[in-house]
């Protein structure tokens, strides 16, 4: 009975050493190795590109040597530089007289850019029929924005110097320029003032400047430059209207002086 009470009790030591030795074990493992196992190795994010801010690379300068009217240049080389959506009124065209406020739309071109270098900017279309460049035109002219650049085509446009036109597919800044024609109407600028209500710019010289007129009636009426209603007139080629370059030309054709004409 006693060899069998100190085996039990040797097997009981033994068991208790064991238990405490795995303990140890378990101990020795660093915090720092535990929490490493459970941190996934960090996979380095690819490297973006940056590119490049576009500049005015689309651009290409060149020097004016000649203003032929109020929407075209002639640059150095020869080339000749018509203005995308705008449209001035005539000076040049050998079919037509003079048209309300075009020398002043030329004459303002001229200052602008004569002699000087500017920026020419493409649409779609690099030509018209008539085989000139067709730009957007921009110059730097400090007595006139402060030292920033001028877009011409709008310039024009906003002092009441030209009507916004465009045509597709050369439509890039239209909306740009019916705002400027808004805001050169609204503050009745340029041919806006001159030229009209509605800023009409039929042909006018300094010879033929009496406008002939036809009446919701149908009367023909014609109207002196010095008659209240002069500016107010538009003619209207369509309708049949036209000008005269005197009043016995008017009254042959069979139209009368307007009653209010001094």
């Amino acid at each position: 009975m006693k060899k069998y009470l100190i085996l039990l009790l040797f097997l009981l030591f033994l068991f208790l050493g064991l238990v405490i030795s795995k303990d140890k074990s378990v101990e020795q493992v660093p915090p720092e190795a535990k929490e490493e196992a459970v941190i996934p190795t960090a996979v380095p994010l690819p490297t973006i590109p940056q590119t490049q801010p576009l500049l005015s690379s689309e651009r290409q300068k060149a020097q004016v040597v000649k203003v032929i009217d109020g929407d075209t240049i002639e640059i150095e080389g020869g080339s000749r530089v018509r203005y995308i959506g705008i449209d001035t009124p005539e000076t040049v065209d050998p079919r037509k007289p003079v048209q309300c406020f075009g020398r002043e739309a030329a004459e303002k071109n001229k200052e602008l850019v004569l002699g000087e270098t500017v920026e020419l900017e493409n649409d779609v279309s690099e030509t018209d029929k008539y085989g000139r460049l067709l730009r957007y035109v921009y110059f730097g002219n400090p007595s006139i924005d402060s030292g920033q650049a001028i877009f011409v085509n709008d310039y024009l446009v906003r002092q009441g110097l030209a009507r916004a036109s465009s045509y597709p597919p050369d439509i890039k800044y239209q909306e740009q320029l019916r705002q400027a024609e808004q805001e050169a109407r609204e503050n009745i600028r340029g041919l806006w003032a001159v030229c009209g209500a509605n800023g009409e710019t039929e042909a006018i010289s300094q010879e033929c400047q009496i406008k002939g007129n036809i009446s919701s009636s149908g009367e023909k009426i014609y109207h002196r430059p010095d008659c209240p209603y002069w500016s107010k007139t538009v003619i209207s080629e369509e309708k049949g209207e036209r000008w005269f370059c005197s009043e016995e030309e008017a009254q042959a054709a069979g139209w009368r002086r307007a009653q209010n004409c001094p």
